[in-house]
């Protein structure tokens, strides 16, 4: 028995597993992988379907204000969703609602290709984000308690790395119809993100529900048992209040910094690549199209460094903790995104994309490793779902909030500039605004180091449950 153990602990993580783990595994990633997928599919498609449902002639800052406005609506559905579908994932099971996720996600982002007002295009994006938002805290939920302990840690962690390809996938598919009329571009790559429904096939015929879960199922049908997925529960217990509550700052602080600030360089990008290209002769088509390719390179780029860094984020918990890992990222994130806010200015500083994406998404290896490491088998999804999402409600606010000040910093710019200006010079003032503006709010990164030392470490430590009920 002790030689089985020493044998089994000199292996690799992925060495542990049998067939049905690896199922379990292979399901889950394709799940959070897919959604990913789709959440960069609508920021590549955002501003092309909202200038096409507008009309020809629609101006250009109503497009980006409309663009902000589907962007919170879609945010605001995934923090909604996230909090519901982490308790129905508790209480009905995490293979079954994860299928519900899935397919309401596929087919609502399919149904957004079909809207023919800006207004039926925001309905669509808030129900995909309810789907959006389910998946992570089931997917998590479902490896944690499924996997044996030794393996769950790196397999999080790269079940979170693989999002990055989700992320690739989309640019690679932006790349597939650059040159296709932007009127309907948008509409191909809805379509594509549809295509998971698929596997919800797979989801409903052959995952089974964790055997951990199945007796937690049990124990809370016996009278005076705590209930599965309850909100009542969860901060009805100290210790799990606790958990909940900081994990939850833990996580506004990643979340916010990536979709309040960090998936907004795009606002950067394209200007810094449209005065790039310009000095290279192109103009009208050719550089519509060039612009179209080089910001699909950049997202690229950016996952690569991602999932690079959500590897190495995963090695860094392993080897030294969780809590040091995030103390080093959450600084680095900072940096990272500052520099790359003040310096990006063109095609030969692509590079600074993947330095951002390595310390920004490596944060979320983290959350995928830790959280399912706060809360018992009965309130996992629930407690995980609840830290990860509810930062999307204030990031939800982040593309005002970085609007609002990039614009009182453009004016005071505008304001200083000689009265001869030009709209070059102008343009200008209000990029440098916004690269103010956003390193401002790459201050939120820091939140995430202010409740480090209140938060358990729990390397090493097997899942923790609830203390057993005195006869």
């Amino acid at each position: 028995m002790s030689s089985n153990a020493a044998t089994d602990d000199s292996l690799p993580w992925y060495k542990t597993l049998n067939r049905y783990h690896w199922f379990v595994f292979i399901v889950a990633s394709l799940a959070w992988l897919f959604d990913c997928l789709d959440q960069q599919l609508f920021i590549l498609a955002r501003n092309n379907a909202i200038t096409t449902l507008l009309g020809e002639g629609a101006d250009p800052a109503v497009v980006k204000a409309k663009g902000a406005t589907a962007t919170a609506i879609f945010v605001l559905g995934w923090a909604t969703g996230g909090l519901i579908f982490g308790s129905v994932g508790d209480r009905i099971g995490r293979a079954k609602t994860l299928a519900i996720t899935v397919m309401m996600y596929s087919v609502f982002t399919g149904l957004s290709s079909f809207a023919r007002t800006v207004t039926e295009f925001e309905i669509y994006r808030f129900i995909t984000g309810l789907g959006v938002g389910g998946v992570f805290g089931l997917a998590v939920a479902l490896v944690a308690d499924s996997l044996p302990d030794k393996a769950r840690p790196k397999a999080l962690g790269m079940l979170q790395a693989l999002s990055a390809v989700g992320n690739v996938t989309a640019g690679l598919c932006a790349l597939a119809v650059a040159g296709v009329d932007p009127k309907v571009s948008w509409k191909y790559l809805f379509w594509i993100g549809s295509i998971p429904a698929f596997l919800c096939l797979f989801i409903m015929l052959r995952l089974k529900e964790p055997e951990k879960w199945v007796q937690a199922r049990a124990a809370s049908k016996v009278e005076g048992a705590k209930k599965m997925g309850s909100y009542g529960e969860l901060f009805g217990d100290p210790r799990w209040q606790k958990s909940a509550l900081l994990g939850m700052i833990l996580c506004i602080a990643g979340v916010v910094g990536l979709w309040g600030v960090g998936f907004f360089s795009p606002e950067l990008v394209g200007p810094a690549m449209d005065k790039s290209l310009r000095l290279e002769g192109l103009d009208g088509k050719a550089l519509a199209e060039a612009k179209g390719k080089w910001t699909s390179y950049n997202l690229i780029i950016q996952n690569i460094g991602a999932f690079l860094g959500m590897i190495a984020f995963s090695k860094l918990a392993h080897n030294f903790g969780r809590k040091k890992a995030f103390a080093v990222g959450f600084i680095c994130a900072c940096a990272a995104t500052m520099f790359f806010f003040l310096n990006f200015n063109g095609k030969s500083d692509i590079w600074m994309s993947a330095v951002m994406g390595f310390f920004q998404l490596g944060l979320f290896a983290g959350f995928a490793i830790y959280l399912p490491e706060l809360f018992p088998t009965r309130l996992r999804s629930t407690g995980t779902s609840f830290c990860y999402n509810v930062g999307r409600f204030i990031a939800a606010t982040g593309p005002f909030t970085l609007g609002a000040l990039q614009l009182k910093l453009g004016d005071k710019a505008i304001s200083i500039l000689p009265a001869t200006a030009d709209a070059v010079a102008k343009a200008d003032a209000k990029l440098a605004a916004f690269r103010e503006a956003a390193c401002w709010l790459s201050l939120i990164y820091l939140v995430g180091l202010v409740v480090l030392p209140f938060l358990p470490e729990t390397k090493g430590q097997p899942l923790p449950e609830d203390a057993p009920v005195k006869a």
